[in-house]
This record gives C-alpha cells, structure tokens and sequence, in this order.
C-alpha cells in the first residue's frame, strides 16, 4: 500500500484530514481541492420546509457540509427537536456528526452510497407507515438517483439545499504540474461533481489523467468515470478514509 502516492481533491479541510490519515498508513499525498462549500442563504421555502420537520418519516443528510449546516438549521428553528425522527446518512462520517448532535441516526456497514442506504432494513422501517414522506438534506442538485428510486416506489421527498458546490480558482496546468511533481499514481476523488471538476481542470491534459488509477466512491461515479474515458477505475464503496484504504489495501499500485 506504501507505493500509492494520491491527489487528494475534496475541500480543504477534509483534505487536511484524510491526507493526515494516508500517512499514518504510510501513503503519500498532495491536495489539490476541487470543491469549495458555500452556504446558501435562507428562503421562506426552505424554513418553511425545516418548520415542518416533524411531519417526516425519515429525514436522510447526504454529506458532512449538509449534516453541518442542518444542525446549525436544526438549533435555530428546533430548540427541542423531535429526537425520537429516525435520521439516516450516507456515512459514517457523516451520521456521526448527527449522533454527537443526540439524534437517532442509522447508516449502511455495506458502503457510502445510495444503494446501499436504500437497502438499509431501518430506512424500509421507517417508510412502512401511512403516507410516507422523507426530507433530503443536500447541496444543490446532488442525490437524485435516491430521490428517484424513492419517489418510483410511491414515496414523496422534499430536498432541503443547504449549500453549493463550488470549484476552486487554480492556475491553468496547476492539475498536471501536481502529479508530475508529486510524481503521483492515484486520483481520489469523493462525488460526481468531483470527478466533473478533476474533469474540467485537467483540459487539454486529461488524456493523460485517465492512464492514472482513479479511486471513486460508488458504481455511479464510477459509471461517470467510464463515460469520461478513465481506465483504471476502483470503486471503494464509500467516500471515507476507511473505504479508500481498504480499496489501496486491495489494488496494486
């Protein structure tokens, strides 16, 4: 595993965390985010929607910026929220966030994504009740696939946007000039949108970008990714530290 050397392109901070992470394990890093968060400013539909939260079966925090800023939406309008609200998150990472928040949450062991939140056997628990209706807590545009599998099985959701994705100012060729110095071997990148801007900075330079190993965090990215030419593609079932270092136990660089 000590012969990886990754970019790293999620935003800052969590790059800070997870880079700190690989070298504990002995795998080097460079950081290049791809993805800022900004808050978006509140609208009366969206209070509106964070009002009513009680009348949800199931309220469902796609990332770490959503669960963030939902608690903060949480403290606002919810002095005494209504604990006993089964809460569900992709990840660990993120559904901890909401547990050190005192709510009841429940995430999939089986991977970070969609698939195998809509398998979870507590999510069918809590839509098993007359007229369902489960709230998303997301950035802008993202878990539509969820969204849409749960609205083909008769199930009406609301998304509360909390925040947009944004890519981060880099100079042209700052993408290639990275790997070559870093002398890297393996992409990470941890969203859809991710993998759009990794896309999107690499411009001219991309047809050498897909010879490199990309590390992805589920079959819809990794689908994406196919699409876009990549050639070596590992889905590691999950966006977090631990699913990456299982996925670079697994492959050889």
């Amino acid at each position: 595993m000590t012969g990886w050397r990754l970019l790293l392109t999620r935003p800052t901070e969590e790059c800070a965390a997870l880079a700190a992470t690989l070298a504990e394990a002995g795998v080097h890093s460079a950081s290049l985010p791809l993805l800022s968060i900004e808050p978006l400013p509140e609208t009366p539909e969206q209070r509106a929607l964070m009002r009513e939260l009680d009348r949800y079966c199931a309220v469902v925090v796609v990332s770490k910026p959503a669960a963030r800023l939902g608690i903060e939406w949480l403290d606002r309008y919810w002095p005494q929220p209504p604990f006993a609200q089964p809460w569900f998150s992709v990840g660990a990472a993120t559904g901890t966030i909401l547990r050190d928040h005192g709510l009841d949450v429940s995430w999939p062991d089986t991977g970070d994504d969609s698939e195998a939140l809509l398998a979870l056997p507590r999510l069918s628990e809590a839509l098993a009740v007359p007229s369902p209706r489960v709230l998303i807590l997301r950035g802008e545009g993202g878990r539509e696939f969820f969204a849409e599998t749960l609205r083909g099985r008769g199930v009406p959701v609301d998304f509360l946007e909390l925040y947009r994705r944004n890519l981060p100012s880099h100079p042209p060729g700052a993408l290639p000039a990275t790997i070559e110095a870093e002398r890297l071997n393996g992409l990470v990148v941890s969203s859809g949108q991710g993998l759009q801007s990794l896309r999107e900075l690499a411009a001219d330079a991309w047809p050498e970008m897909v010879e490199l190993t990309l590390f992805v965090p589920s079959p819809r990215v990794a689908e994406m990714a196919r699409q876009l030419g990549a050639k070596r593609i590992v889905d590691c079932r999950g966006a977090g530290a631990a699913a990456l270092l299982t996925a670079l136990r697994e492959t050889a660089p």
